[in-house]
């Protein structure tokens, strides 16, 4: 019992200091204007959803097969606890991101939680759906690239 109230009021907590910062960033909603060692991504739709984070833009050509490698260990070792492939732990099943979200946006969600949770529209309507916010695993640029090259290979009807 204890433990649930506690909980709520993280979230409760959560949500508010969010709603506070979006507040506050209104007027102000610039993300940060760092280059990335990724190349572009191309896509017809000016609205598509990038995050906030260092990562504008990304280049997907074939699947890099020694990227999917790398990036399934840095899943099993830094992921895993919170994720699976196929089914709902402490996170969202991760099958099928790249169908959902941008590379940008699943790039600037591995690597910038923080800032994503509190102000980007999708990351928090995860922290409300999951009640838990994604740890910052201090996951470096190129990890986080291997880590979406991974999940090229996850399809929403994909086993792992």
């Amino acid at each position: 019992m204890k433990v649930n109230l506690l909980a709520i009021l993280v979230c409760v907590f959560l949500i508010s200091f969010c709603s506070n910062e979006e507040k506050k960033d209104n007027s102000n909603t610039k993300a940060p204007k760092t280059e990335s060692t990724v190349q572009s991504y191309t896509s017809s739709e000016s609205t598509v959803d990038k995050g906030i984070g260092p990562i504008k833009q990304v280049h997907l050509g074939e699947i890099n097969q020694a990227m999917v490698a790398k990036g399934k260990e840095v899943f099993k070792a830094q992921c895993s606890a919170c994720h699976k492939i196929t089914k709902r732990v402490v996170g969202p099943a991760l099958a099928g991101v790249t169908e959902r979200r941008s590379p940008e946006w699943i790039m600037n969600m591995i690597m910038n939680p923080e800032e994503m949770v509190a102000k980007n529209p999708a990351a928090k309507q995860l922290l409300a759906e999951y009640l838990a916010p994604m740890a910052n695993q201090n996951i470096s640029e190129d990890e986080a690239r291997a880590l979406l090259e991974y999940f090229r290979t996850k399809s929403s009807s994909s086993i792992d």
